[in-house]
Parts: structure tokens; C-alpha cells; sequence
């Protein structure tokens, strides 16, 4: 079983905090050279740092994957830094918008639409042309147990189903040209973005309440999975979504 990343060019986005951050420096101390996105150059350069003092190369790119005319952008310095990219991790996400289903509004849905999914799917499209150049590669989207079964965020809910969806469809059609596209789910994280969750302490309870482990999770506990996702452990693994959730979704 090799759980090694070395050698290994992954692009992360959403890179400056919370589960992406975590899975970057996870990315580093198994041995990648890393690629971080995100909208805020300053956080950004925080979490390359510490990639770097790992002893792995990090390049920060501040992008918005929700619009899809920086994508060609990334990825061009991304290969114009390493020559290659054998492993992406769609992490960045959205929910700007806690209405429920019956009052959600259009820009909302947009927002949340256009990163969640569309940013995500036209991201995996270009990183897939370069790996299919280079022999095959890894693709690895963080969906969400809200994509299983509803929760309190309708439309968030939605694009993360969306997610799943398309992590089956690029596996299947992408095969072909070996790459592996596989997804997690996970639970209820503590993270900057889902403070307004956790911290609320009635929908902690009820979200606890349906939590075998009974508390959440911390970003950290995503990256496990994430690695074997991303090395030749899972070399037979493919169109799979892992759900990282504490039992919530038995």
C-alpha cells in the first residue's frame, strides 16, 4: 500500500483555511508539491508558508473558480511553475444564504451554483486535459452529507447532490484516459465557514442529536481519506463517495 505523494504537482482550491488548509499540509507532509487557490491572497500566503516550511514547493494563486475566465489563468501558472498537475481537489464552496427553500433568490442560487458546481466542473475539465496528457491523474471533490440527505441549506444541498453526480459522471467518461475522479462527504466540520452552524446551539443539537459519534468534526480528520484518494492506494477506486460524517447518514 502506497499512501505516498511524492513527486506529486495537486492544485487545492479554497486553500486558505478550514478543510482546505488541512488537506493542503496533509498534501505536503505525504510528500506533494502543492498549488493553493483562493479568493484572499493574504490567507493564502499564510497557509504557503507553511507548506513551505515542510520543505515542499508551494505556489499561491488567488482565483475565484466561480468565474470561469480565471481558470485558464490558473492553470496556465500553475504548469508554467511545475510542468504538470497529477492531483486536483475541488474544496472551494459557497453558501451565501441561509433562506429556506420557499424564499431563496436567484442571485443566491447563482452564487452558490456557479462555484459549488459550475467552477468545479470546468476546473476538473481543464485539469483533466492536462492529465490526460501526462498519463492520468487523480480528481478528488468535497461534497458534502448535505448532498445525501437535506439539511437546512436547500440550495446548498442541491449543488452538493450536483457534486456527487458529477464526480460519477467525470469517473465513468474519464476512465478511459486514467483518471480517478472520487468524492467526500463530510459531516458537520468546525470551520470558519460552517461557524454559523455549529456555533447556533440548537442546530448543533439536533445535528449532534443525529450524530452517532455525537460531535463534529474537526478539518483535519478529512485529510486520511483525502491522501488515499490521491496515491496509488486507491489505484481501483473510482466514482466513490467517501462520507466523512460521525454515522450521520446511517
Amino acid at each position: 500500500m502506497n499512501l505516498s505523494l511524492e513527486n506529486k504537482v495537486a492544485l487545492i482550491t479554497g486553500a486558505s483555511r478550514g478543510i482546505g488548509r488541512a488537506i493542503a499540509l496533509g498534501m505536503a507532509q505525504s510528500g506533494a508539491n502543492l498549488v493553493i487557490a483562493s479568493r484572499k491572497k493574504d490567507d493564502l500566503e499564510k497557509v504557503a508558508g507553511e507548506i513551505r516550511q515542510t520543505g515542499k514547493k508551494c505556489l499561491a494563486l488567488p482565483a475565484h473558480v466561480g468565474r470561469l475566465e480565471e481558470i485558464p489563468a490558473l492553470i496556465d501558472k500553475a504548469m508554467a511553475e511545475f510542468g504538470r498537475i497529477d492531483i486536483l481537489v475541488n474544496n472551494a464552496a459557497t453558501n451565501p444564504s441561509m433562506a429556506p427553500a420557499i424564499d431563496i433568490d436567484e442571485r443566491a442560487w447563482d452564487a452558490i451554483m456557479n462555484l459549488n458546481l459550475k467552477g468545479l466542473f470546468f476546473l476538473s475539465q481543464a485539469a483533466a486535459k492536462i492529465m490526460k496528457n501526462h498519463g492520468g491523474g487523480k480528481i478528488i471533490n468535497v461534497a458534502s452529507v448535505a448532498g445525501i440527505t437535506p439539511d437546512i441549506l436547500p440550495v446548498y444541498s442541491i449543488s452538493k447532490a450536483a457534486v456527487i453526480m458529477a464526480t460519477k459522471v467525470m469517473a465513468q467518461q474519464w476512465a478511459i484516459y486514467n483518471i480517478r475522479v472520487n468524492a467526500i462527504a463530510p459531516g458537520l466540520t468546525k470551520t470558519r465557514f460552517s461557524e454559523a452552524l455549529w456555533k447556533n446551539q440548537d442546530i448543533l443539537n439536533v445535528a449532534m442529536s443525529r450524530t452517532p459519534l455525537g460531535r463534529p468534526a474537526e478539518p483535519d480528520e478529512m485529510v486520511g481519506a483525502v491522501i488515499y484518494l490521491a496515491s496509488d492506494a486507491s489505484s481501483y477506486v473510482t466514482g466513490q463517495v467517501l462520507a466523512i460524517d460521525g454515522g450521520l447518514t446511517i
